[in-house]
């Protein structure tokens, strides 16, 4: 049997993550690519990065999947100059590759199964349902975050461990939020960026939140309202294991029509973060007694405690 063309794949693809279900501010769906070419080799990919770009036409490429979109705001140029060159440089490189590039951002989040679905996974987690569920969705199955459920109960700290175990090795690991003893039953996850859902992960009643750039601000006001619990890792982490879900469900589509398309999963760490420097100096509660007026800060390049309100 021929090839499938890119289009095919495309609807396919579509059906899995439907365009509609992508957030109004998104911008997923076909990025570059002749829809007549044929598709014989498919990478999946979070980022669509140069590393993983130069990867894609390495492998042989004939379509890039990536849940990050390359241009998430407006653009007038696809120039390689300028300070979103390396963006110009991308979509180059893929057309001289003959290489397509497919979004699918929010779509796949909403989908089911979606990125959630492939977190809870990857840290061995039964799901119950979305934390957000989609209200055009009938079967109650798709929306935002997952909620899940542990097989038997796990302290805070050996649950940290599995996810620290289950994600893949990243720079920063992961931040954890609370008693290590707490016993944790219950559990949201969010692939991605999740402090926007507090409100409803606390509506929820979990032990625990694992999800993704947890800032200041959301992470302190949610502790201090009670649990859960929040399990912190890198964004990149979270999101990865979607990429052979994604590739395994074209893979039974390939099977089911013959097409014989070969997937892969990037193995390139597209993470930003490269260094974890812990910290060495002492924590400010195990300094003896309070500092003084004239006290000297016990951080040698801080200053003093004298010195007025904080810069």
């Amino acid at each position: 049997m021929p090839a499938p063309s890119l289009a095919d794949v495309l609807s396919a693809l579509d059906a899995l993550w439907p365009p509609e279900l992508a957030e109004s501010w998104d911008a997923v769906g076909p990025v570059c690519g002749d829809p007549s070419a044929e598709v014989r080799r498919v990478l999946f990919a979070v980022d669509p990065v140069q590393e993983v770009v130069d990867e894609a036409v390495r492998l042989g490429a004939d379509l890039l999947v990536t849940h990050h979109p390359l241009y998430l705001r407006g653009t007038t140029t696809v120039a390689p100059v300028g300070p979103a060159g390396f963006k110009g440089r991308v979509v180059h490189d893929l057309i001289r590759g003959g290489v397509a590039l497919l979004v699918a951002h929010t779509n796949a989040d909403r989908a089911d199964p979606g990125v959630s679905d492939a977190l809870a996974a990857a840290v061995d987690l039964r799901v119950t349902g979305p934390l957000v569920p989609d209200p055009t969705d009938p079967a109650g199955r798709r929306g935002l975050g997952r909620l899940c459920e542990l097989d038997a109960p796990l302290s805070l700290a050996a649950f940290a461990a599995r996810a620290a175990r289950g994600l893949p090795g990243t720079a920063a690991g992961l931040r954890i939020a609370g008693d290590p003893d707490t016993p944790i039953r219950t559990v949201a996850v969010c692939g991605g960026s999740g402090d926007s859902l507090f409100a409803e992960v606390r509506a929820a009643g979990v032990d625990a939140f694992l999800t993704a750039d947890l800032r200041h601000h959301p992470a302190s006001e949610a502790r201090q309202a009670g649990p859960p619990a929040l399990v912190d890792a890198a964004h990149w982490a979270t999101e990865w294991p979607w990429c052979a879900q994604a590739a395994g469900q074209l893979d039974e589509i390939s099977d089911r029509h013959g097409w014989n398309l070969r997937t892969h999963v990037s193995r390139t760490v597209t993470d930003p973060w490269t260094l974890h420097a812990p910290s060495t100096a002492p924590d400010p509660s195990d300094v003896p007694g309070p500092p003084g007026p004239a006290d000297p800060s016990p951080y040698p390049n801080s200053p003093s405690s004298s010195s007025g309100a904080p810069r």
